[in-house]
């Protein structure tokens, strides 16, 4: 078309405010509503204007097009206009001048009409309005959008769209909150523009610290990119407002482990403009009773994740696996994640099978390193939370030394993690901690007892309680162990193999109390600590069974239980043979009525074992 002799009308976009309209200038507008003494004319979504009666050139209908020409902006906002008829103009956007306000800059906008600009984390329908979470390169805030009670704003609005919000920055309950006065789904460029935007900078703000471990270790040096790369995921899904659930064996190490992982996502979702309850519905943190990732558990975690994304418009969750996460026995829960698309963190030290790797999108575990079960999930759990939120380092200092403790670490990391806090917690309040935890957990079942455990953990910053309770707790677990042993040591079998080894049994069905602490595994364990100090210096091995199962202790016997378990699979059909572990403490199940030829099948590769300090 020929433009030579047309007239200028221009087109306010939707992020122009009243800043951007000029007098004595023609706008394209629609009109919105009828009155007595004029038509109501929009400018833009948050721009109106009255065309007075007596301005009116034409009959027009509600959302028909019209031109209008700015008569007078008065002192308090209002736009007098004024209807013209132009049969031939060429057309011109107006862009606002001012650039997106970035999230974290929203503290000192208060009051303020603002633009943003980011990518939709959450949608949440409340009674009220529907709150949007928003997420740019800088936090995550929320904006609130009202049509009326209960009914979804922008309903065109979905999750991970890009967003150009407009509106006035509040505080609502301490929090901040844009109110929402238009908000539009970016397409083409200029979504890629604000998405490559936000990815850039999510990538560098989630690289973590390189700092020092908090003691010497070959092994934790080599794994440091694996840890370093865990921390970065885990980082930039609190920055997107990912929901994390944390998976961890339950017994200390597993807790440990977690509880330092926990400790540096709050505050991290705390410190990056979370909701004042965010770390609620933004993480989860669940014992698993197994020492992998069951069925039961992702069946738990799934139920609970679609819920809340259907119902609260969350993201999917990241998982994160620790004390877990690193054999065979995870693969049929690694497989139903991989359904749902779900990202799977592993931090373990039971000894890998590589296929797991192909449904981990991080692994971090000694044995890639050289490494082995000695350096526990509790001191790769602490490290990792460091590289997470470093802020978090006086109150988890301790936990390594308090996993290492539980699990009886032999390794030399160990002694210098103990060494570390020395000065603050001796071996008995290593032990009683370490202690307190699996006897609290025993009745927490599938609870994770978030703040007990802190307390158990003297992470609540109350010295005389965290003393009065850890020792309480320690007294009552070793009164539940002496009268477990009193009832069970008399009725240990002992047996003498080819190769030089001192085998235990106890049959710890009919010849320990049940559904009480201790449980079949530790108290397996607590036999075999008290035949190790009888037969000093000796190989001993100590296999407490069960109806359909085996727990497994062993001493100065090389044993490989996982590679074990695989062969008794091969070699005894119709056992029902699953399990594993570390290498020489583990787990074997069975069917029952072929318990006898497996634990018969399991002695015989015991004695065929090497034996050596």
């Amino acid at each position: 078309m020929d433009t030579t002799d047309s007239i200028i009308v221009y087109r306010l976009s939707h992020t122009c405010d009243l800043s951007d309209v000029r007098e004595e200038t023609v706008y394209i507008g629609k009109v919105q509503g009828f009155a007595n003494f004029g038509t109501f004319v929009q400018l833009n979504d948050r721009i109106k204007g009255l065309v007075h009666k007596s301005n009116i050139r034409t009959e027009h209908r509600e959302r028909e097009n019209i031109l209008v020409r700015v008569v007078k902006i008065r002192d308090n906002g209002n736009i007098d206009l004024s209807e013209e008829l132009i049969p031939r103009y060429e057309t011109r956007v107006v862009e606002r001048s001012s650039p997106a306000v970035r999230l974290s800059d929203l503290a000192s906008k208060k009051g303020r009409t603002v633009m943003i600009e980011g990518e939709v984390s959450q949608i949440k329908q409340t009674g009220g309005p529907t709150i949007f979470t928003i997420v740019d390169e800088s936090g995550t805030e929320n904006a609130a959008a009202f049509v009326e009670a209960g009914v979804r704003a922008y309903p065109e609005v979905e999750l991970g769209d890009e967003v150009r919000i407009i509106g006035e920055v509040m505080q609502r309950n301490n929090q901040l909150q844009v109110e929402v006065e238009s908000m539009t789904v970016l397409t083409g460029t200029e979504a890629e523009t604000v998405r490559n935007r936000i990815e850039t900078a999510l990538e560098l703000r989630s690289e973590p610290a390189d700092i020092p471990f908090l003691v010497e270790s070959e092994v934790l040096e080599r794994l440091k990119p694996a840890m370093k790369q865990v921390a970065k995921q885990i980082r930039k899904a609190v920055f997107t407002a990912q929901p994390i659930i944390l998976r961890h064996h339950a017994d200390a190490d597993g807790i440990c482990s977690a509880v330092a992982i926990e400790q540096a996502v709050v505050s991290l979702i705390r410190d990056s403009g979370g909701d004042f309850d965010a770390d609620y519905f933004l993480f989860k943190r669940s014992p698993s009773k197994a020492p992998f990732y069951e069925v039961e558990d992702i069946t738990r975690d799934m139920d609970f994740a679609l819920k809340d994304h259907v119902r609260f418009g969350q993201k999917l969750p990241l998982i994160v696996l620790t004390d877990n996460g690193s054999t065979e026995e995870d693969m049929p829960s690694l497989r139903f994640a991989k359904i749902y698309g779900l990202s799977i963190l592993t931090i373990d030290h039971h000894h890998p099978d590589t296929i797991v790797d192909d449904y981990l999108v991080g692994h971090v575990n000694p044995y890639h390193q050289g490494g082995d079960f000695g350096i526990t999930a509790g001191m790769l759990g602490t490290e990792v939370a460091r590289l997470i939120n470093p802020s978090v380092e006086p109150i988890v200092r301790h936990l390594p030394a308090v996993a290492g403790t539980g699990d009886r670490s032999e390794a030399p990391e160990r002694q210098r993690y103990i060494d570390l806090v020395r000065s603050e917690y001796s071996d008995d309040d290593l032990k009683e901690m370490a202690l307190a935890l699996d006897y609290t957990q025993f009745f927490l079942r599938f609870n994770d007892g978030r703040e007990l455990v802190k307390d158990i953990l003297n992470m609540t910053g109350n010295p005389e309680r965290f003393r009065a309770l850890k020792k309480l707790i320690a007294e009552q677990a070793n009164d539940a162990i002496e009268e477990q042993m009193s009832a069970c040591m008399p009725h240990v079998v002992h047996r003498d193999l080819a190769n030089g080894a001192h085998l235990f049994l106890i049959d710890v069905e009919i010849h320990a109390h049940k559904f009480t602490f201790p449980p079949p595994g530790k108290t397996s364990g607590e036999v075999h600590d008290r035949l190790c100090r009888t037969y000093e210096g000796k190989p001993v091995v100590t296999l407490g069974f069960g109806p359909d199962f085996a727990v497994l202790r062993s001493r100065g016997v090389m044993m490989n239980i996982p590679r074990m378990v695989r062969e008794l699979r091969d070699e005894i059909p119709g056992g029902g043979i699953s399990g594993g572990g570390h290498l020489v403490v583990g787990s074997i199940k069975f069917v029952e009525g072929m318990r006898d030829t497996v634990l018969e099948a399991l002695i015989t590769k015991i004695s065929s074992a090497g034996t050596g300090s």
